[in-house]
């Protein structure tokens, strides 16, 4: 599946039309339900094929953040070879106790994961611990860049964000 079918996969799987609250809590008469093309085989695969040639050459590990990076980390790792580490919002109070789940992640070079990134402060959270534990991040990879400041923030933090589509280019493939 070449980008621009992809595009319009995503796009005709993932925008709902509805009532639906938000979660700033405004009502809206349209969602894009990520979850929808994150659950698809066929789908997942694609976007993992697509966005292999954006990993920086010298990742070590792909790290995968709570919830919807982990199944985009999964499919990545499947199409790239490279480990996986899924990233936890927060450490969990029991058993291993860690934030990052999978290979050890200390002295290593991670790659970001994520589904959207919209302000990019999750990420920016994410990757502050992640860098705590030794982890040395640059770069962050997503599916979509919903355009509400996420690459301005992320570069505040020396991370340079890449990604795969854009909210505008979603909203012009809605026609």
């Amino acid at each position: 599946m070449d980008r621009q079918e992809l595009l319009l996969s995503i796009t005709r799987v993932a925008r709902l039309t509805g009532d639906f609250r938000l979660r700033s809590g405004a009502s809206s008469r349209e969602y894009f339900d990520k979850y929808r093309f994150e659950s698809e085989p066929k789908l997942l695969r694609a976007v993992a094929q697509q966005l292999a040639p954006l990993v920086p050459t010298d990742t070590e590990i792909l790290a995968g953040l709570e919830l919807g990076g982990v199944p985009i980390a999964t499919a990545l790792s499947l199409e790239t070879g490279l480990p996986v580490a899924f990233v936890r919002k927060e450490a969990k109070l029991y058993g291993t106790c860690r934030l990052a789940e999978g290979v050890p992640i200390e002295g290593r070079r991670l790659l970001v994961v994520e589904d959207v990134v919209t302000s990019g402060g999750q990420v920016v959270t994410s990757t502050e611990q992640l860098r705590t534990l030794g982890a040395s991040i640059s770069s962050v990879i997503c599916v979509i860049d919903r355009q509400a400041g996420g690459v301005e923030t992320l570069s505040q933090i020396d991370l340079r964000l890449s990604a795969l589509f854009t909210k505008s280019e979603l909203e012009a493939a809605i026609g």
